[in-house]
């Protein structure tokens, strides 16, 4: 998620300040991409430059500067509500390229990598499960709502439970691409095919009987 327009959401609701933007970003994503209070003035200062934020007032006796949305603020954060993500400029994957690479890496393993890797997304798996159930568990224990009389998360913890079950589903999803990452390097084998050679494609020079025939041929 854009820090950038995180921080504009928020200042969509309210004026609010540099500390408590951070603290209303952590709170609506439990935690899962923190920040600094530095990050976060400098990523208002570049709204400020841009026309997209103002703030609302004079410090407070703690140095606090309230911030506000300002209309071409609010215009452009309605535009990312309503466009799609744009999928194709996502950052590049690591573990894709660390794959793809390990396949044509002379004395790599790559069977050993893959499951070295579904280890570890399993292991990372269970833990964000754990978090989920715990994080339940203490809401409950709390007295707070966290579901609605047909069983769905109420608004109080929705926000959360989004952003954790999205991490959930993309651990998932990241297992069973290893999974068939696994099969494919399997039948390649069975198959009896080599790896791919390392380095770019070598030019083939023909020899001089191919040359010979190929003109006698031509003529």
């Amino acid at each position: 998620m854009s820090v950038r327009l995180g921080l504009m959401a928020l200042l969509a609701e309210g004026d609010s300040y540099g500390a408590r933007l951070r603290a209303d970003f952590e709170a609506r994503t439990g935690g899962t991409w923190p920040l600094n209070v530095g990050q976060v003035y400098t990523t208002l200062d570049r709204l400020v430059r841009d026309g997209l934020v103002e703030q609302a007032g004079e410090a407070d006796d703690e140095g606090r500067i309230p911030y506000r949305l300002t209309d071409p603020g609010r215009a452009e954060l309605g535009v990312w509500w309503t466009t799609p993500v744009d999928r194709s400029s996502t950052p590049r994957d690591e573990l894709a390229i660390k794959l793809a690479l390990a396949v044509t890496a002379p004395g790599v393993d790559v069977r050993t990598v893959v499951q070295d890797q579904r280890t570890s997304t399993l292991r990372h798996l269970r833990d964000l499960t754990r978090l989920k159930r715990d994080a339940l568990a203490r809401a409950e224990g709390s007295g707070e709502r966290t579901t609605d009389g047909d069983g769905q998360p109420a608004e109080q913890g929705l926000a959360w439970l989004l952003v954790l079950e999205n991490l959930v589903f993309a651990a998932e999803a990241e297992a069973r691409w290893l999974d068939h990452v696994e099969s494919t390097l399997a039948r390649h084998v069975a198959l009896g095919r080599p790896r791919p050679p390392a380095g770019p494609p070598q030019r083939t020079t023909p020899t001089a009987d191919a040359a010979s025939a190929h003109l006698e041929g031509n003529r």
